[in-house]
């Protein structure tokens, strides 16, 4: 699993790319800790090359939601593929995010 964060045009851009499972979250987890706390900027989550998220992925973009909420931030979704879009459909989070 690749994760990276990038700060374009005053928004924070998280990239996931390959699968989210378990273990890659835990390390995906520590590289995107810093946008549970986005100082007031949105986050775009670029899904483009995420093929697969386990629950603890889910997780981890459910504790950046709550930091961009409270500093009246949006977190939006892009590019995400039909199977990870199911999941967030099947747990009811598709109604949390924005998607593009």
């Amino acid at each position: 699993m690749k994760t990276k964060i990038e700060e374009i045009g005053g928004k924070y851009v998280a990239t996931l790319e390959g699968e989210m499972d378990t273990a890659a979250a835990v390390e995906a987890e520590e590289i995107l800790k810093p946008l549970y706390d986005c100082d007031g900027k949105d986050v775009i989550i670029e899904c483009g090359g995420l093929e697969y998220i386990a629950s603890s992925g889910l997780r981890i973009l459910i504790s950046i939601l709550k930091g961009a909420k409270t500093s009246g931030s949006k977190v939006i979704m892009r590019n995400v593929n039909e199977d990870i879009l199911n999941v967030f459909k099947l747990t009811g989070f598709d109604g949390l995010f924005v998607f593009e």
